[in-house]
C-alpha cells in the first residue's frame, strides 16, 4: 500500500476525496526500481499499471528516448486496455523509481468506479496522441 498524501499530490488524483483516495491507496502497491532497470518491455506483455510517485524514467522505442516520465505521469495501461503488448520500454532513468502499482485485472474497475480518474486519464491519453501525431508530421 502507497500513503494518501503521495497520491493527493498527484495531477491524476486530483478530483478524488480523501475516502477515495484511501480506497486508491488499499488497492496499489508501492514498488520501487533502481535506475536502469526495464519495468516494461517492448513487445512483452503488460500486466500492470504504473504511476510514478517519485523519481523518473524513460520511455523508449526501438532504444531511442521518445518521452520522460515524472510524479503524477503513468505507463501500462494501454496494454491492459488493448489486451496487446507495449508498445515500448519504460526504464528506471533516476537513482531511485518509486511507483504506485496496480494489477492489470483491477484497472477497469477502478476506472468504472471513479469516472473522474478515467476523464482525467482520457485528457492525458490525447495530449500523447497529439504529440504522437506530430512526429509523425
Amino acid at each position: 500500500m502507497i500513503d494518501v498524501e503521495s497520491l493527493a499530490r498527484l495531477a491524476l488524483f486530483a478530483d478524488l476525496t480523501r475516502p477515495q483516495l484511501e480506497a486508491v491507496a488499499h488497492a496499489v502497491d508501492e514498488q520501487r526500481f533502481p535506475r536502469g532497470t526495464r519495468i516494461l518491455r517492448e513487445g512483452l506483455s503488460g500486466s500492470a499499471f504504473y504511476v510514478v510517485v517519485e523519481g523518473e524514467a524513460t520511455v523508449q522505442i526501438g532504444g531511442e528516448e521518445r518521452a520522460r516520465l515524472r510524479p503524477g505521469d503513468f505507463f501500462g495501461e494501454v496494454s491492459i486496455l488493448t489486451g496487446g503488448a507495449p508498445d515500448a520500454d519504460v526504464i528506471a532513468a533516476s537513482d531511485e523509481l518509486r511507483a504506485a502499482v496496480l494489477a492489470g485485472p483491477e484497472l477497469e474497475p477502478l476506472l468504472l468506479d471513479y469516472p473522474k480518474l478515467a476523464v482525467r486519464m482520457l485528457e492525458v491519453e490525447a495530449r500523447r496522441l497529439r504529440s504522437a501525431n506530430r512526429w509523425q508530421g
